[in-house]
């Protein structure tokens, strides 16, 4: 199907509350059922195959997916709740990360050892870069004009400079890498080291790796999301299904919480201060932050292999792309059970 052919309707009509309340972390209490409803399961295109991270464009309210078991890039309308196109050409894509400001998006092309930048308005790819073995996430440093490329099985980042893209550096991190995140308040760039249970803190003016922060109770510690304004770093490790939470001022593990089994994928919703973790397991965990306080809100099952997820903060909708559902890709789209149903 070509996406000029899609009507992509619900699959799923009305409103479903999310309830399965399960037990997580010390003391055997049990945590709540996630206050979400599911407002609709979208078609996507393409084959019921693996999809990887997701990047919201607000600006053109616009969601674009790595399908990752397919080697493209999908293009997803939020407002018409329809696929707008599927850019090819991006093998074995994993990371996807849209710069509203440069209207561009980039995608890690793990396939072919790559970067790939994509024009965001005409969704034609319009440059090719270098990274070294196995690029997933990415992080823009934009007072640099730098992007930053986790190289998983590469232990190392790749730079490129935005404004030629062009390759302009590769930063040994001494392991493999998870998830890279820019920092707002500090200007740098961090990036798990998973194999050493370390969080690297790079210097983008320099391009050096200026701190080693030890991440006790790590295990795989691979999703990374910031929390500029309160000062916090949310750490998702894989092999023991821990979240992590680190003061950034005084480079300290202040918590850590039960998650679903290997967890991934991070997003935030800084309105309510809901995190969401997503895991490999198809199981959501939610988090209230409020200000330098965490807590457990919710946590249960969300669609099979939901590990990736993404939100609107305009909408409070949350999007998780689901590999196989009765034999085809969909998107899950939620919103907070609050929420007054939309017409």
């Amino acid at each position: 199907m070509t996406p000029g052919s899609l009507r992509c309707r619900p699959i799923v009509a009305g409103l479903v509350t999310v309830l399965l309340a399960v037990t997580s972390n010390a003391g055997g209490q049990a945590t709540p059922p996630l206050p979400l409803t599911t407002v609709a399961d979208v078609p996507l295109t393409g084959r019921a195959t693996r999809w990887d991270y997701a990047s919201l464009d607000p600006v053109r309210h616009r969601l674009f997916l790595a399908h990752l078991g397919d080697g493209v890039v999908t293009a997803f309308d939020t407002r018409g709740n329809r696929v707008v196109a599927d850019v090819s050409g991006v093998s074995s894509v994993h990371g996807v990360l849209a710069i509203p400001e440069l209207n561009r998006v980039y995608a890690s092309a793990t396939g072919t050892d790559e970067v790939v930048a994509i024009d965001a308005t005409s969704l034609k790819v319009i440059a090719r870069m270098p990274t070294s073995d196995y690029p997933d996430g990415m992080a823009y440093a934009p007072g640099a004009h730098k992007l930053y490329v986790s190289n998983e099985h590469g232990g190392s980042d790749t730079v490129i400079d935005v404004r030629g893209n062009r390759r302009i550096a590769t930063i040994p991190l001494g392991g493999e890498v998870g998830n890279t995140q820019y920092d707002p308040v500090s200007g740098h760039v961090f990036a798990n080291v998973q194999t050493r249970r370390v969080l690297a803190e790079i210097d983008p003016a320099t391009d050096k790796v200026v701190a080693r922060i030890p991440l006790p109770g790590a295990e795989g510690n691979h999703g990374l999301l910031i929390d500029a304004p309160a000062r916090l770093a949310f750490i998702a490790c894989e092999d023991n299904a821990r979240l992590l939470v680190l003061d950034l001022r005084n480079r300290r593990v202040v918590a850590s919480f039960a998650v679903g089994e290997r967890p991934d994928v991070l997003a935030f919703d800084p309105g309510p201060g809901w995190l969401y973790v997503a895991s490999e397991s198809g199981e959501l965990a939610l988090f209230e932050v409020k200000g330098r306080a965490v807590r457990a809100s919710g946590r249960g099952m969300l669609g099979p292999n939901a590990h990736v997820v993404a939100v609107d903060p305009a909408t409070h909708r949350a999007y998780f792309p689901l590999n196989d559902l009765k034999g085809r890709p969909v998107l899950r789209i939620t919103e907070p059970a609050s929420a007054a149903p939309r017409k």
